[in-house]
């Protein structure tokens, strides 16, 4: 038996499938209606576990090969509609095996629009850097990080987002785009985004230490700015400047809001930026106009929250406003230190939101180590952009 859900005091009251392996998938009763369904693959039982108390009704596979004959099972015998919301793959698992399930979803169309995400918590680091170069893996999670609440908006956003993708292209360009992921382009992508950034904090490491020293000087407070911001996936992360206002700023976005140059109804986002900003230190000021304070960007480079080229990586209140069926592609692109938006509007007042979300779909559409490559050459200082973001 490929899946067996036991009923107990805590999971009685919901409906779970069950197979074997030469059997058929349970039928569903006239009363039950579709609810968010996981498929995991993977024998961890502390994992099933989790995912029984989130989710209404799911499926398990102890292996790929396992999994292809259900989901198979499941297309010949169920409306669409009643397919998994989710696959959730137990990692390590061999490059084979994960090559095997891309190729599978591609060939059934139907399937396309599901999210694949790796479940690591038995990953090694470098396991879990080798799985990064593969986008067809819509994002990779720690399942015990996660209570139900959280894991149940994590499937909704990922959906939306692979739901999208699939409407917007046909089943070739979706190939295409689905493949950049096992050849060597974002393998070439992540090697040279590791030795750019690892040579520049090495070369750069005496401007480093002024910097550090002009900021304290001047004001009390930490050296660096650490904020959370959403790249790629909606995955959340800390981010790295040189802190360049007074401790506290944050708290008077509010205060300050009547200057904003982004209309808050522009294209139903929220973005936030004002000119001569009285937040600015001093020294804040000159590293902006430099883009010095980027500079420890290139740790969240070097570690793989961020590329050096990519789109730019939001607030979260900013990103908030972006999950829509319009905008939410914008996060299928890495998040980069600098990007389209930044070569063809790059400092321009009267750039709108829309305009900045367009270009950031625009490089989600396209992106590849080639195309980074051709924005960086018609870039003079891309690896270091200049912005208030």
């Amino acid at each position: 038996m490929e899946l067996t859900f036991l009923h107990d005091e805590k999971t009685s009251k919901r409906v779970y499938k069950h197979f074997t392996i030469n059997g058929q998938p349970a039928p569903a009763t006239s009363t039950e209606q579709h609810k968010l369904e996981f498929f995991y693959i993977g024998k961890k039982a502390d994992n099933i576990g989790n995912l029984i108390n989130a989710f209404e009704s799911g499926y398990a596979a102890e292996s790929v090969s396992n999994a292809k004959s259900m989901l198979r099972r499941l297309l010949n015998h169920s409306k669409s509609t009643n397919l998994p919301d989710i696959i959730i793959v137990e990692a390590p698992t061999s490059i084979e095996q994960l090559r095997d399930l891309h190729l599978f979803l591609l060939m059934h169309r139907a399937l396309l629009p599901i999210p694949v995400v790796v479940e690591a918590s038995n990953a090694t680091q470098a396991e879990i850097q080798r799985l990064k170069n593969y986008s067809f893996i819509d994002e990779i999670i720690f399942l015990q990080d996660y209570n139900r609440q959280r894991l149940l908006r994590k499937v909704s956003f990922l959906k939306k987002l692979k739901h999208k993708l699939a409407h917007e292209m046909n089943t070739t360009a979706m190939e295409t785009a689905l493949q950049v992921t096992s050849p060597a382009s974002p393998i070439l992508k992540r090697a040279f985004d590791i030795l750019i950034s690892g040579l520049l904090l090495l070369a750069l490491s005496p401007i480093f230490l002024l910097i550090a020293l002009a900021i304290r000087i001047e004001s009390k407070g930490s050296i660096f700015y650490i904020a959370k911001r959403a790249g790629r996936g909606y995955k959340i992360f800390d981010f790295f400047k040189f802190r360049t206002m007074f401790v506290g700023a944050d708290a008077k976005i509010k205060e300050l809001s009547h200057l904003n140059q982004y209309s808050s109804g522009d294209a139903g986002a929220m973005f936030f930026k004002i000119n001569n900003d009285p937040r600015i230190t001093k020294v804040g000021l000159f590293l902006r106009n430099t883009s010095l304070d980027e500079l420890p960007q290139l740790v969240n480079v070097l570690i793989g929250d961020m590329s050096l080229v990519g789109n730019r990586p939001l607030p979260l209140y900013e990103a908030a406003s972006l999950t829509t069926d319009e905008w939410a592609k914008r996060f299928m692109a890495p998040a980069g230190m600098t990007g389209l938006w930044q070569i063809k509007k790059r400092g321009k007042e009267e750039m709108s939101i829309e305009e900045r979300l367009n270009l950031d779909i625009d490089y989600a559409d396209r992106f590849s180590f080639m195309y980074d490559l051709w924005i960086m050459a018609n870039t003079p200082s891309a690896l270091i952009q200049r912005t208030n973001a």
